[in-house]
């Protein structure tokens, strides 16, 4: 009976963070605003990047917070509902994001919401991140290549912030993001992955 109780708080610290991760903020956004089905636009794609492609910055911003945020609130509550179970709510958001039930586990890449869980498990740590991230974009206006980057640097950071306890969730997190990012590294290599601005990714 003991061993069944223990579960419990592990368990619904999961299944929340999976349900909150699993709200897919883009496809919700681009319908009510008119612009259609976003699985069905771009690279069919529920992110932020894709939202980008319908031409209207506004949703993809408001897709890029929210999304980042749900990450966020998934650790924070959590972690104040259950202490201790912070990673695994961080898991289960994670895993919703970028396999949702709802949309046949067909999700994000899960850059934006990995941003939103770093920050809220140790946000110097989320600086880190946002600094590579944004920096990257800016420079090179590749998404693939500044999430990615992003993403390696949470478990990298992690270690040489001596935040040791978050170095393996945070490894395995980034690499499901570079294995939702594999069709945009072989176009990476072919040299044909575009800049933002420019059409499909």
């Amino acid at each position: 009976m003991k061993t069944e109780i223990l579960w419990v708080a592990p368990t619904l610290s999961l299944v929340l963070g999976y349900l909150l991760g699993s709200i897919p903020f883009g496809v919700i956004l681009t319908r009510l605003a008119g612009a259609g089905d976003l699985r069905t636009i771009g690279s069919g794609n529920i992110g932020a990047t894709n939202v980008l492609r319908t031409g209207r910055k506004g949703l993809a911003a408001a897709t890029l917070l929210l999304d980042l945020a749900k990450g966020a609130v998934a650790v924070l509550l959590v972690d104040r509902l259950f202490p201790g179970n912070a990673p695994l709510a961080a898991a289960g958001a994670f895993l919703g994001h970028c396999y949702p039930v709802w949309l046949g586990f067909r999700g994000g890449k899960g850059v934006a919401i990995l941003m939103g869980i770093v920050l809220a498990l140790h946000w110097p740590l989320g600086l880190v991140f946002a600094v590579v991230w944004l920096g990257l974009l800016a420079g090179l206006r590749i998404s693939s290549v500044a999430g990615m980057a992003a993403a390696v640097s949470a478990p990298v950071g992690a270690a040489l912030l001596g935040r040791f306890d978050l170095v393996l969730l945070l490894l395995a997190l980034a690499l499901i993001v570079l294995w939702k990012h594999r069709e945009n590294v072989a176009r990476l290599l072919s040299g044909t992955e575009p800049r933002i601005g420019r059409s499909r990714g």
